[in-house]
């Protein structure tokens, strides 16, 4: 059961023998990707405990302080995994996303008080209920039908992808194509089970005669892209279309860390990442298959 701060950290420095059970920094990297919750984050209404000392899976309950001055509980894992399908500003936060629908902010089970400086938890309402009103029968999800019927693993040119929106992969795009003489324009594979509606998924760049996806992942103008529920969309996107035949390569920016073995993990493009990239796909296709196509 997640605990407060103060009682966590206490159990900790008994546990691990030390006044300090975790040194500032230690997970750095694990909360580099999510620049969001950096920003949300503040030592001063946690017991003074930095957040790079707090294991991303800690059963603790931290107080988080949004852009618009929110004040909400919640554990390492509700934030990280917070992000949902929907792309704005205010998914990190439970109230200001209430508010963005236009539905009353949620009651939760331990609403926060401030008291004396320390975080204290409210008793849980009579039932131990965490959210009131009667819960609504999610709609019946349809396939879509505009899908064309392609053998799977077959790359097409699909209506419902979406556009492009990134400038620098617009760059990669250009200039691997420059490298390459591979068709270009496709922008979907068929797949054997819906992902998301959909019997087709759409890679940022596809290179048809080698049957390799390239993605180029940063987290966005937010911090919403390509973290929490969203890396297990990627994760899945990777496993159907490697089901499908093909192999992926995704270009991981943000301190973002490799989701496959032959992702690459870059601070910008250039044209040294270019090159990397090409040795990407010598190693998962061959020399012999991938320079035949240079130009």
């Amino acid at each position: 059961m997640p605990e407060r701060v103060q009682d966590w950290w206490a159990r900790r420095q008994f546990s691990r023998g030390r006044d300090v059970p975790y040194d500032v920094g230690t997970y750095r990297e694990a909360w580099a990707s999510f620049p969001a919750l950096i920003r949300q984050y503040h030592p001063e209404l946690n017991a003074g405990i930095v957040l790079t000392q707090i294991p991303p899976a800690a059963d603790v309950l931290l107080l988080w302080q949004c852009d618009a001055g929110h004040l909400f509980v919640a554990t390492p894992t509700e934030q990280r995994t917070r992000p949902g399908r929907r792309r704005r500003r205010s998914a990190w936060c439970p109230e200001c996303s209430a508010l963005a629908i236009g539905a009353p902010p949620r009651r939760v089970v331990g609403a926060v008080r401030l008291a004396t400086g320390d975080l204290q938890m409210a008793a849980p309402r009579a039932g131990g209920s965490a959210v009131a009103g009667p819960r609504r029968a999610r709609p019946k999800r349809t396939v879509c039908p505009k899908t064309p019927a392609l053998a799977v693993g077959e790359a097409f040119v699909s209506e419902c992808a979406p556009r492009p929106a990134s400038a620098v992969e617009a760059r990669v795009r250009a200039d691997l194509f420059a490298r390459l003489g591979i068709t270009a324009g496709r922008n979907a594979v068929r797949v054997s089970r819906p992902f998301f509606d959909h019997l087709e998924v759409w890679p940022d760049m596809l290179l048809p005669e080698l049957r390799i996806a390239v993605e180029y992942d940063s987290t966005g103008r937010h911090g919403l892209e390509h973290v929490g529920q969203r890396e297990e969309a990627d994760r899945r996107k990777d496993r159907m279309l490697r089901a499908a035949g093909w192999e992926v390569v995704r270009l991981r920016t943000a301190k973002l860390v490799p989701l496959g073995p032959h992702d690459i993990v870059l601070s910008g493009w250039n044209r040294r990442s270019l090159d990397r990239l090409i040795d990407a796909f010598r190693d998962i296709r061959g020399p012999l298959m991938v320079d035949a196509y240079l130009q």
